[in-house]
């Protein structure tokens, strides 16, 4: 059995048991949060619940750690002018242990 779910503006599929990264979540380490956008869920039968049908249901989790991203370096630049310029950014991160689904 297996969900997507949204979060941070981003779609996320989900299974009990996995652990996931999704941007910065309020709540400490090891708190329980849940995810009540559920978009679908797909049961081990094939069958696919979606719509209004999982507007009550929703999926449980724990932080398991909050973090930073890996840097992304942004290098600008225009020919002929002498401009550069070199930035960098990392992304704040949460990482979810995917508990179950609840009805």
């Amino acid at each position: 059995m297996h969900a997507i779910i949204e979060t941070g503006g981003k779609q996320f599929r989900v299974a009990p048991g996995e652990v996931i990264r999704v941007p910065k979540l309020e709540g400490d380490v090891g708190s329980e949060i849940a995810f009540s956008k559920v978009l679908a869920i797909f049961g081990d039968g094939g069958e696919m619940l979606a719509g209004p049908e999982t507007a009550e249901r929703a999926i449980t989790g724990t932080i398991t750690a909050n973090g930073r991203g890996k840097k992304v370096l942004v290098f600008k630049f225009k020919r002929k002018k002498q401009y550069k310029r070199t930035i960098g950014h990392r992304q704040d991160y949460t990482e979810v242990r995917v508990g179950d689904i609840v009805a």
